[in-house]
């Protein structure tokens, strides 16, 4: 049986066949190369939907898609389910650049002010059902970037179960760890439930 991963970032198709290879048995997991839906869901939960959907639509087959970002506390959350298009150029460093700044404007230097998490809602929708599950990593954003691995804000995310940021992590210890390995190991009961 293949399973459609609904997104066209290969960075994230890479991580979640890391992620899931060995949850799903014999299941293949596939890329998605049909129209990329409009995302103007206002939760992360809404946003995951939009995208499992539109790939189950186009491709008829059982579809895995997730919504993540980095939620700042001290930027009232953001930039949260904006997070790849932050600064507007959906340039990952943009996007940093960005929140780096504005920690910067708001004077937020102290640990507690520069306190986030990476959030992951994945979902999948089948021809039986949908199903939506949450993952949250938390930490602090760095006053600079760290290290050259992994993508998006990795660089000046330090996880809160880590000795190092997320960008000095390997895969595999990322993909210990991250928001993403837990809202896909959540949702996988739900996934060899579905398909047998």
């Amino acid at each position: 049986m293949k399973i459609v991963l609904a997104t066209h970032n290969a960075h994230k198709v890479t991580e979640l066949q890391g992620i899931l290879k060995r949850g799903l048995g014999n299941h293949e997991l596939i890329g998605y190369d049909g129209p990329e839906p409009v995302e103007d869901g206002d939760t992360f939960e809404a946003n995951a939907l939009i995208k499992a959907r539109a790939a189950f639509a186009h491709t008829g087959l059982p579809a895995l898609a997730d919504d993540s970002g980095i939620c700042v506390d001290a930027l009232g959350g953001a930039p949260g389910i904006h997070s790849a298009r932050y600064a507007g150029t959906r340039d990952d460093a943009d996007n940093v650049d960005l929140v780096l700044r504005n920690l910067a404007e708001q004077h937020a230097t102290s640990i507690p002010q520069r306190v986030a998490q990476f959030v992951c809602v994945a979902a999948f929708v089948w021809d039986g059902g949908e199903a939506v599950e949450r993952g949250v990593w938390p930490g602090r954003i760095l006053d600079s970037r760290v290290g050259v691995a992994g993508f998006g804000y990795d660089p000046i995310f330090k996880p809160d179960d880590a000795a190092v940021s997320a960008a000095e992590l390997t895969a595999d210890q990322k993909n210990a760890l991250s928001h993403r390995t837990q809202a896909f190991g959540a949702i996988l009961p739900a996934v060899r439930a579905a398909l047998g």
